[in-house]
């Protein structure tokens, strides 16, 4: 299955693909015309309905994965609906508000499925997933917390250390880390767990990714 994925950082590909697999149950790759790739969640915005146009017109992908940080933004609600576009500085409504818009412009594939997509929200950012099983603190409760303004046992600033070691990583280390977290997660059998505590942004992800296998 070819799948491409959206992220704020070109490492964190390797760590998404990882948890995706699990969930399929299956390989993927990426396009043959190249991975998707921005740098920073405003890019990710600005070029979300372009990405989906490119890969639903003119690649043989079947799927496409965006993961954006939430950081000091709200943790998705089910409550946002009643906000009509969802809540405004929601990244996860951002999201979703933007493949509402172009999905139904979208002319049928000629014997292709529809593009598939799935929107996960890292809270507070995407070094807490891989943490996992190595740190009970993390987790979107935890954090909500602390956007309450409420003392947690971590600081956002000190998630990127935890996982690679330094706060200023390379490319090439962090590429590294985040696969061999990703491993680590889905070998120990910490997906449910995984879930458990980031039932909103990665719980929402795994959910429309696992529907996939039952598309067509």
């Amino acid at each position: 299955m070819k799948v491409a994925i959206l992220s704020e950082s070109a490492a964190d590909e390797s760590g998404i693909r990882g948890f995706v697999e699990a969930l399929l149950g299956t390989k993927t790759e990426s396009p043959p015309e190249g991975r998707v790739r921005a740098r920073g969640k405003d890019a990710i915005f600005s070029r979300l309905m372009d990405v989906v146009r490119h890969l639903h017109y003119h690649t043989d992908a079947a799927a496409l994965c965006v993961v954006v940080d939430s950081d000091l933004t709200p943790i998705h609600h089910e409550s946002h609906r009643d906000a009509g576009q969802g809540e405004h500085n929601c990244r996860l409504c951002h999201l979703k508000s933007l493949i509402a818009q172009v999905e139904p412009y979208l002319r049928p594939r000629e014997h292709m499925a529809p593009l598939k997509i799935a929107l996960g929200l890292a809270v507070p950012q995407i070094e807490a997933w891989y943490l996992v099983g190595r740190d009970n603190w993390v987790g979107e409760a935890g954090w909500a917390l602390h956007l309450r303004g409420e003392k947690i046992p971590y600081r956002r600033e000190e998630l990127k250390g935890k996982v690679y070691g330094t706060d200023r990583p390379s490319l090439d280390h962090e590429t590294e880390c985040a696969s061999k977290e990703a491993e680590r997660i889905v070998r120990d059998g910490h997906l449910p767990l995984l879930e458990k505590l980031f039932p909103v942004g990665f719980g929402a992800f795994a959910s429309d990714v696992r529907a996939w296998r039952t598309q067509g």
